[in-house]
């Protein structure tokens, strides 16, 4: 086949994994779910997981004040999931208890190939900084971790 020809081909089973994540399972259950089990005990997001054809992507911002929060947000083929052109659906939701912020669930079709960032982050004083990324690629229709690194120091894109 031609190169052309491969690109084709690739297109086509996007768009046929794309059809089959919209058309899959119960995304009011996914999301539900995920607002139930999701989170962890310091209000953030846990790891993404797959259900179905979908990912599902929770994602956090824990505030203490006007100038110091935490957060932790999923990033699709280097742009936040809320602007990537493959977001099947996000529901926003108030944190629970005393904090201020919010929880956020955001489901993705199971794309091969997608590459999917867990950025974890925190402000103090007005600066924003990324602590943490744990970086998974979707191969095979499976989530499979292919890094961890701190990179606390450095500014947030």
């Amino acid at each position: 086949m031609s190169a052309g020809e491969l690109h084709n081909v690739a297109e086509a089973v996007r768009q046929v994994q794309i059809e089959r994540a919209i058309a899959s399972g119960d995304h009011d259950a996914f999301i539900a779910r995920a607002f139930e089990i999701g989170f962890g005990r310091d209000g953030l997001g846990v790891l993404p997981w797959i259900e179905g054809d979908v990912v599902v992507c929770p994602g956090a911002i824990v505030t203490k004040s006007r100038t110091n929060h935490r957060c932790r947000f999923v990033s699709v083929d280097d742009v936040w999931v809320w602007e990537s052109g493959l977001l099947l659906r996000e529901d926003k939701r108030s944190s629970p208890g005393v904090d201020e912020g919010f929880r956020a669930v955001a489901l993705l079709p199971l794309v091969d190939g997608t590459q999917i960032d867990v950025v974890s982050g925190r402000a103090r004083s007005g600066g924003h900084s990324v602590e943490h990324v744990v970086s998974f690629e979707v191969r095979a229709g499976e989530l499979v971790e292919v890094s961890q690194r701190d990179v606390a120091g450095r500014n947030m894109r």
